[in-house]
């Protein structure tokens, strides 16, 4: 099992070193032709708009978009979640190119500067149910987005209290989305829908792996999935003789 790690910019190499604790291979992914041997993919941290620029530089965006259509695992996480969503909203004039495929709605930058970073322990009991251990694990929020909506299809996994001294980032243009932004008291901030998975923080800057063991299972679940699909597809090759064969018309 191989899987990938766009390795453009940010912590991609903390994801490989937390996969290698868990004894699977992580390889550093920067071109379109990369993506086509892999089992899955995690898109790190780092910074957004500078992602989004060198992905549009080598041609990564229609590559990655098919790789989500396919149905494989992909993981976001921070500046990744905010690459997977359907819609940003708090980004820079001119906006970013997103991958899309996760039905939510992200601000991108909902914690605040960079000097508002912080450490907080989450509930997220799903994690413990898999993986084992407590149900609290460490989320380490560095620069960190919020998910303001989350679509039916997507299970809510862990939400965060907003911090007392962050009154909710305002969003520039009035969109409808402020209100419910400013009157909020907790924010998702781990999500999973299908073969996508999200967390605006970074649990690869932890000794905890138990989130890239969950990612692991949800890549297993998707290869069993597909030789199930294979295997009940295909017919036996006597019954293939037994058929007579068609009457094909002649046309003179």
């Amino acid at each position: 099992m191989v899987i990938g790690v766009l390795a453009l910019q940010g912590s991609f190499n903390e994801h490989i070193a937390a996969l290698r604790r868990i004894g699977v291979k992580g390889s550093e992914i920067r071109k379109p032709e990369q993506l086509e041997c892999l089992n899955a993919l995690i898109i790190p941290g780092g910074e957004s708009t500078t992602m989004a620029k060198l992905a549009e530089y080598h041609n990564l965006f229609p590559a990655l978009r098919e790789f989500v259509r396919a149905g494989k695992p992909v993981w976001g996480t921070c500046a990744g979640l905010i690459f997977l969503a359907n819609k940003a909203v708090g980004q820079k004039s001119g906006g970013q190119e997103l991958i899309g495929g996760l039905d939510c709605v992200v601000h991108r930058n909902f914690f605040g500067s960079q000097l508002q970073s912080f450490e907080i322990e989450l509930s997220v009991p799903k994690l413990a149910d898999n993986e084992g251990g407590t149900d609290i694990c460490r989320g380490v929020f560095i620069r960190a987005p919020g998910i303001l909506e989350a679509g039916p299809d997507v299970e809510v996994l862990a939400d965060c209290p907003v911090p007392s001294d962050n009154a909710g980032p305002v969003i520039p243009g009035g969109e409808d989305l402020e209100d419910k932004i400013l009157f909020q008291d907790r924010v998702i901030v781990a999500v999973r829908q299908g073969n996508l998975l999200g967390t605006a923080f970074h649990p690869e800057l932890t000794s905890d792996t138990r989130w890239h063991s969950f990612f692991l299972k949800m890549v297993k679940e998707t290869d069993e999935k597909t030789l199930q699909c294979i295997s009940t597809s295909e017919r036996p090759m006597e019954n293939f003789h037994e058929k007579k064969p068609y009457d094909l018309p002649i046309f003179e």
